[in-house]
């Protein structure tokens, strides 16, 4: 039985004194009403109406639970408009710090199409963590292994110009034995893959290749474009970064190297909630890929 149905039933033929007029007030066909009618009394285990009568009287019983069932649908009205209270409230998410501006503006169009009024706080992987923490987003997207990812991006290095190779290696950024050389190639890596996975991933396979280990650096993205714009440094990233720099990517050739994202929240259910309502907006806001695809 649908309880609060039945209630609204039996309020509007108790105040019209009549199923017919009740029902219509409520919108439903009369015999619904009664059926309804019929289904609380066998809830509540006594008759609300006398059935003796042409008017739809109230019994004694009916009379005591009238208010009680007052009070049920005005119950369903509250949590119905807390509901639609929760649904308009701004819903904050914390991104990376340096997606691109059209790709941010585009996920929250999209997603108050969706019916969802997004609020996106940009700051570094830690500061994520801790908007999370401190519960002062309800989300963010997190950098996390492959094997832990909801969604991948490849990353490459780019260059200013490319050599017109396929891939690059490590092994082409040794120190220069020319005294004259300005500096050792560097290769500079956003505040983003700065973490384990992936930068320390990137430090071991840079001494391996006989790099030195000053030549990774981390920086912004503005800072380190600026760099390889400049000088004959690269930059670790992932295609679209390059592109909207104007400079050339190209895939590592000694190891695969990708940024891995997770949805993290204070609670597995706002990850849920977050990740069913806007996986595919975030995905492609990120230039992401599922994992595993």
């Amino acid at each position: 039985m649908d309880l609060v149905a039945a209630c609204a039933a039996f309020v509007a033929v108790s105040e019209r004194g009549s199923f017919t007029r009740g029902a219509a007030a409520i919108g439903i066909p009369q015999p619904v009403a009664s059926r309804r009618v019929a289904a609380l009394e066998e809830h509540l285990g006594g008759a609300v109406f006398d059935r003796a009568t042409r008017r739809a009287a109230l019994t004694d019983f009916g009379h005591a639970m009238l208010p009680a069932a007052r009070r049920v649908l005005d119950a369903a009205d509250d949590l119905r408009a807390g509901a639609a209270r929760a649904a308009a409230s701004p819903v904050a998410v914390a991104l990376p710090a340096d997606l691109p501006l059209a790709a941010l503006v585009e996920l929250v169009a999209d997603s108050r199409e969706a019916g969802i009024a997004l609020v996106v706080d940009q700051a570094g992987p830690e500061r994520r963590r801790e908007l999370v923490r401190d519960r002062a987003v309800r989300a963010a997207v997190l950098p996390v292994p492959e094997p832990e990812a909801r969604w991948t991006v490849p990353l490459g290095l780019a260059v200013l110009r490319g050599s017109g190779a396929r891939r690059v290696f490590l092994g082409e950024f040794r120190p220069r034995r020319d005294p004259g050389a300005a500096h050792d190639r560097r290769i500079w890596l956003l505040a983003e893959d700065d973490v384990a996975h992936v930068g320390d991933a990137l430090g071991r396979r840079a001494v391996a290749a006989g790099l030195r280990p000053s030549q990774l650096r981390v920086s912004s993205l503005v800072g380190a474009v600026a760099e390889v714009i400049r000088t004959d440094d690269a930059l670790l990233c992932t295609r679209r970064e390059a592109s909207e720099a104007g400079l050339d990517w190209l895939p590592l050739g000694d190891e695969r190297l990708a940024r891995g994202y997770a949805v993290v929240a204070a609670s597995a259910l706002d990850a849920d909630r977050t990740v069913g309502a806007l996986g595919p907006l975030l995905a492609r806001c990120l230039g992401a890929t599922e994992a595993g695809s």
